[in-house]
């Protein structure tokens, strides 16, 4: 599209995260702007998953990391040899939906992202009914093959958008980038020094 970018349309089908059961097909266009901004997109889908159940496997997973009764962490997320732990699951669902939000911002139509690893994940205990968790990821980047560390704060509800801040270390041929100003995330003079959430 002349003065705006490249325009994209997509036709795919989804998989549930856990199961790898059909989740349904969706259709999307993709617009990456000329100048240096996320991606707009603009996406139908149509799930074969009831709501209903979507929010019934939402508060079981809720549940599962509320009633804890210590704070939950742990380290490298999948181990070397790719297991995850079962109770590190819930966590590392996490992790995948909010560093998919980091992907967004980052991706370009020459660059893509997937998350390799949780380095490290410390459960935040609260007083509202919130959960809260701060993770160290690393983004898989490519074509570039770069390792990007990613500081993530999560915050969710379950019914509430999940709100993600971040900063990333800059790779070696880029310079520091951190979140937006939109809503849920780390903006202004302390992002882009590294902020400590």
């Amino acid at each position: 599209i002349p003065e705006s970018g490249h325009k994209y349309y997509l036709q795919f089908s989804t998989e549930d995260y856990r199961t790898g059961e059909d989740a349904g097909n969706c259709l999307a266009t993709v617009l990456y702007p000329k100048k240096k901004s996320p991606p707009v997109v603009s996406i139908k889908c149509s799930h074969t998953k009831d709501q209903k159940e979507i929010q019934e496997e939402d508060k079981i997973l809720y549940q599962r990391i509320r009633h804890q009764s210590k704070p939950i962490t742990g380290n490298d997320i999948p181990d070397s040899y790719g297991n995850i732990e079962p109770a590190l699951e819930p966590v590392w669902a996490l992790a995948v939906a909010g560093s998919s939000s980091i992907m967004w911002e980052k991706s370009t139509e020459t660059l893509g992202y997937f998350l390799a690893q949780v380095k490290s994940v410390r459960q935040w205990m609260r007083k509202d009914d919130f959960i809260e968790f701060d993770y160290t990821v690393l983004l898989h980047e490519l074509p570039t093959q770069e390792i990007i560390s990613c500081h993530m704060r999560l915050t969710w509800l379950p019914g509430h958008p999940l709100k993600v801040k971040h900063f990333c270390a800059p790779p070696s041929h880029a310079a520091e980038e951190g979140s937006g100003a939109e809503s849920g995330s780390a903006a202004g003079p302390a992002a882009a020094k590294g902020a400590i959430f």
